[in-house]
């Protein structure tokens, strides 16, 4: 299944690129010339979240942003399983589809583990990481298993599928302010009906289910790219990744860690502070 919209060129005025994987049609957008930056959203968005940022780099970095199988303009393919596994794997044939060498990570939300989880395995072929309001631990905190097993119920997973719940009570519950309504439409237009949502519909059940990877992780992180010039992005207001949490866990796996706090940005960061995000990444990255 493809989803048949086509971005506003005002909003995201990018070509659209496409990657056959060994699973399904991936989308992304390839901008720029320069060092490579590589971004990773989280669920519920789309590369759409980056727009900002990469409009404000492309001058002088490659951005590529991608679109995971089940999310934005990718496939949603028959027989996936749309878990953070597997969305790792697929990010990993488009980096080697691409040979994307001396490049810089960013992950946000499920973006953080899904991007550092293809790239441990191509370590020596990354230059930098950027994270923002991300995990690549088990999450323990309490709130988030909660809302983990509420989501993963039936009557919530019919929310998900039939009301789109996650973009219209979470992602626009917190933006919604903030976004114009032809933005806001655009986070509604690629997850257009319950068929669309499949891969949406799994990401809750993966805070829990995807221990198992995230254990790894914890582990190879710190190992495999804990000497990396980092750059942590932190919108201080969230409360899925609370920064008194996530950022002293942070300073221990990594050894050479620059910190840009957003002091009024929440959950969704690219929305709240695109400018100081890119002007960090571009006095971090020069």
């Amino acid at each position: 299944m493809l989803i048949d919209f086509v971005p506003d060129g005002d909003l995201y005025p990018f070509e659209s690129r496409w990657f056959d994987s060994s699973v399904g049609r991936v989308h992304y957008i390839d901008e720029g010339t320069g060092p490579t930056i590589l971004f990773c959203h989280g669920a519920p968005a789309w590369s759409f979240l980056y727009r900002h940022i990469v409009r404000r780099l492309r001058d002088r970095y490659r951005c590529v942003a991608v679109d995971y199988l089940g999310f934005g303009l990718s496939e949603r393919p028959a027989g996936f399983g749309y878990t953070v596994a597997e969305h790792t794997a697929v990010l990993g044939e488009l980096i080697d589809h691409l040979r994307l060498d001396g490049f810089v990570l960013m992950g946000h939300d499920w973006g953080g583990p899904i991007g550092l989880g293809a790239v441990t395995e191509r370590a020596d072929r990354v230059r930098g990481i950027v994270l923002g309001n991300t995990v690549f631990w088990p999450i323990e905190a309490l709130a988030n298993r909660a809302f983990s097993m509420v989501m993963s119920s039936r009557p919530m997973q019919r929310r998900i599928l039939e009301r789109n719940f996650l973009i219209e009570r979470v992602l626009l519950g917190e933006l919604g302010h903030t976004l114009t309504p032809a933005e806001a439409d655009h986070y509604r237009a690629v997850q257009p009906t319950a068929a669309a949502r499949r891969g949406l519909a799994v990401m809750p059940k993966e805070i829990r289910a995807a221990r198992p990877l995230l254990d790894q992780l914890a582990r190879d992180v710190p190992a495999q790219l804990g000497d990396k010039p980092t750059l942590l992005v932190w919108g201080m207001r969230d409360m899925v990744f609370r920064p008194n949490d996530c950022i002293p866990r942070m300073r221990s796996a990594f050894t050479d860690l620059d910190i840009v706090e957003l002091p009024n940005a929440r959950h969704f960061i690219q929305e709240h502070a695109p400018d100081a995000i890119a002007t960090a990444i571009a006095r971090r990255f020069r």
